[in-house]
């Protein structure tokens, strides 16, 4: 109980502080230039976002606090309608990957729930519908033909995936970022791209995160997007920016 009501103290400070320094920290100002910017969205996934999903049980309530499958949905329209770059960084794992000899503890969660789970990397046997598959919503966005599905990143960031080289090879040096999980994916994909010299700001309601007694992914997400990130918008405040006709 001791060690219980330390961490609940512990949880309230950083919110408390995080409060505080939103309001003392500076705004890096970044401004969205179509050209050289590209939507990218971590994990549009059924075991993710859909009520059958395998992570719903620890992620649901904060996807709809969020209104997160919708925002994520607007997010698609409003690029697709600007003319901007899109791009999917997926989280697939296939039977070679269950050799994995140790992990870190969602690692080894989401090896125990088979999220994630596909047949092969050749093969899209048993994908369609899976939860490994692109929540039906996103199908029409995803499979227009010029959104960028990048190669599956294993763990949480980019590294282990083609995604920065695929931007590069766009000119893309900004990025507005969203999709799953707050503070596994998107934020490692963040620090990620941060240090290979992207602008990125964080689309704070079109994440979520696992949310289980004494731990909140997401409001850890928020404290860490203000501190490192070019910019942390609404998914409104990104359709502001990237409609070009004058407010009426």
């Amino acid at each position: 109980m001791e060690i219980r009501n330390q961490l609940i103290v512990t949880v309230a400070s950083l919110l408390v502080f995080c409060g505080t320094a939103d309001a003392q920290l500076p705004d890096p100002g970044m401004k969205i230039d179509p050209a050289r910017t590209a939507l990218v969205v971590t994990d549009p996934q059924n075991d993710f976002l859909s009520p059958e999903g395998a992570t719903w049980g620890v992620v649901g309530k904060s996807v709809e606090a969020n209104n997160t499958v919708a925002n994520i949905e607007s997010l698609f329209k409003s690029a697709k309608a600007a003319g901007i770059e899109v791009f999917v960084s997926p989280h697939y794992y296939y039977p070679t990957d269950s050799s994995w000899e140790f992990g870190g503890a969602v690692e080894v969660m989401m090896k125990e729930i088979d999220m994630f789970s596909r047949e092969g990397a050749l093969t899209t046997k048993g994908f369609s519908g899976s939860g490994a598959d692109w929540l039906t919503v996103y199908k029409p966005y995803i499979a227009d033909g010029r959104t960028v599905v990048a190669s599956p990143h294993k763990v949480y960031g980019p590294e282990s995936n083609d995604l920065v080289l695929q931007l590069r090879k766009r000119g893309i040096d900004k990025v507005i970022l969203a999709g799953m999980s707050a503070n596994l994916c998107v934020e490692s994909h963040l620090r990620a791209l941060l240090e290979a010299g992207f602008e990125v700001a964080v689309v704070k309601d079109a994440t979520a995160a696992a949310v289980v007694p004494g731990l909140d992914g997401y409001q850890a997400a928020l404290v860490n997007f203000r501190f490192l990130a070019s910019a942390v918008l609404t998914t409104s405040e990104v359709a502001t920016r990237l409609d070009p006709r004058p407010v009426q």
